[in-house]
């Protein structure tokens, strides 16, 4: 009887370890979301860097190089710089219009706009708004830009000429917002009054507000039109949450990686990218109305923003200048 029992409780043991080793060898067998392409050195640029832009007919991609004072030209052809745009203010937004050929940058020092011309990148003029001008998104509908700046505004410009049409009010200082493209619609992160501003760009009026209990620092957003979801990532605590934008309440909601300043839908594999300061790229993958964490990719720290272009089927990261690493922007391509 004694050994009967001892036999059971080895074979009871030895079947647990084989399920344990099992699972984490299909854990280890399953591919990264994310696979690492190629690194594109940026030279002699120091301090932080900002957001991106992409002109997709000329296949270049435009980095605001913050600490450095300036915005890189990469020609994503030949994988290297071809043109720095000098003398600038703490660039922090960057956008391209192709229907104008106009590189629009804001500048975080000086609270101005300027626009290059894209051909040749000549300055076109400057557009002062007041102080820390940030974050650049087209309305192409109306043929606008917007740009969110100082202790609570977004400043509306006519995208052909730069002239500043208007401004619509805000609790705080905007970081990352987004327009709907089939709606009025402005969602906004406003991250010093704990809230999403919800603003009518017809009326230029803020007509709702919502808030995540429990969750501040509000820095990135993604929209996804055809679901009617936006997704949005708090760094305290360091979490993800999708509203439907219908309801305007949380579906879901899930801890991912610190320090998170861009969040990105990848529509054709129904999945999400946020990339983040502590040196780290997250994946969710769609499920109904709920997101799983499918990946995570180190990447280095301070690595935290970055630009998803589906066209090109790529993930572009801002990799500024350190002991481990040279100023790069790393190309990353999507498992399938």
């Amino acid at each position: 009887m004694t050994l009967r029992v001892n036999t059971v409780a080895v074979l009871t043991a030895l079947a647990v370890n084989l399920v344990g080793w099992l699972s984490h060898a299909a854990s280890a067998a399953d591919p990264e979301a994310l696979t690492l392409e190629r690194k594109i050195p940026l030279g002699e640029v120091s301090g932080r860097i900002d957001h991106f832009a992409v002109d997709l007919a000329r296949q270049r991609l435009f980095v605001a190089e913050l600490g450095n004072g300036t915005v890189g030209v990469l020609d994503l052809a030949q994988g290297q710089i071809i043109h720095r745009i000098t003398g600038l203010e703490e660039p922090q937004g960057v956008g391209y219009l192709p229907g104008v050929d106009v590189i629009y940058v804001a500048n975080g020092g000086d609270g101005s706009v300027r626009r290059f011309r894209a051909a040749d990148f000549a300055v076109l003029d400057t557009v002062k708004l007041g102080d820390d001008a940030d974050n650049i998104r087209f309305d192409a509908a109306a043929n606008q830009v917007i740009v969110g700046y100082g202790s609570g505004a977004l400043a509306v410009l006519e995208s052909a000429s730069g002239k500043r049409l208007r401004d619509i009010p805000l609790a705080a200082h905007p970081e990352s917002f987004r327009l709907e493209a089939t709606g009025a619609r402005i969602f906004v992160n406003v991250p010093d009054a704990r809230q999403i501003a919800v603003v009518d760009r017809r009326s230029g009026r803020q007509v709702a507000t919502w808030t995540v209990n429990g969750a501040g620092a509000n820095f990135p957003m993604a929209l996804d039109d055809a679901a009617g979801h936006l997704a949005v990532v708090y760094r305290k605590p360091a979490t993800l949450a999708v509203f439907d934008t219908t309801r305007g309440e949380v579906v879901a909601r899930a801890p991912t990686c610190g320090d998170a300043d861009d969040v990105f839908f990848d529509t054709k594999r129904q999945r999400l990218y946020i990339s983040c300061g502590e040196g780290a790229l997250d994946v969710f993958q769609r499920q109904g109305d709920g997101y799983r964490e499918i990946g995570r990719t180190p990447t280095v720290s301070g690595a935290r923003t970055s630009l998803w272009v589906p066209e090109l089927d790529r993930l572009f990261l801002g990799v500024r200048a350190s002991g481990r690493e040279p100023a790069a922007v790393w190309v990353y391509r999507p498992t399938q």
